[in-house]
């Protein structure tokens, strides 16, 4: 069986972040439209699908690497903090982001809750599991090579 682990990154979240578009319980918030996404940003993202891109890769980074918590994903989605004159230096990303994503992706049934973080729910799990799957497939149409691993 494909799992997530098998595919490009890229190409599962793109294919996840289009089918939480079509769940109801995954929407982005009233203040998605103006927020940045950390202090080391200068704009907000110019996407206009950009929370669904990031509710999927959450979902991903929880699938690879649960239980994941708030802080350790603000981490992830950091970078470098232009300071002028002085020395870059490294930046969290905004945790209400991630803890909104995590939220939503918790009342859809993809992720649930435990004491050291969040982890995939078998709903996630299966979600995941089956377009990585359909990647591989579309992969294989396009590189016939791939279709011995």
């Amino acid at each position: 069986m494909t799992t997530a682990y098998d595919v490009p990154a890229s190409d599962i979240i793109a294919k996840l972040a289009e089918n939480l578009k079509e769940n109801d319980q995954i929407k982005p918030p009233e203040w998605a439209a103006f927020v940045k996404t950390g202090v080391h940003k200068e704009h907000s993202p110019v996407d206009k699908d950009w929370w669904y891109i990031r509710c999927a890769a959450i979902m991903r980074t929880i699938y690879m690497q649960g239980p994941v918590g708030v802080e350790r994903l603000r981490s992830v989605y950091g970078g470098k903090k232009n300071r002028g004159a002085n020395p870059s230096r490294k930046a969290k990303g905004s945790g209400s982001v991630v803890r909104e994503a995590f939220q939503q992706l918790e009342t859809a049934g993809f992720v649930r809750k435990l004491k050291s973080g969040r982890v995939i729910a078998p709903a996630g799990q299966s979600l995941l599991d089956n377009l990585s799957t359909e990647v591989k497939n579309e992969l294989v149409e396009t590189i016939p090579e791939l279709a011995k691993y």
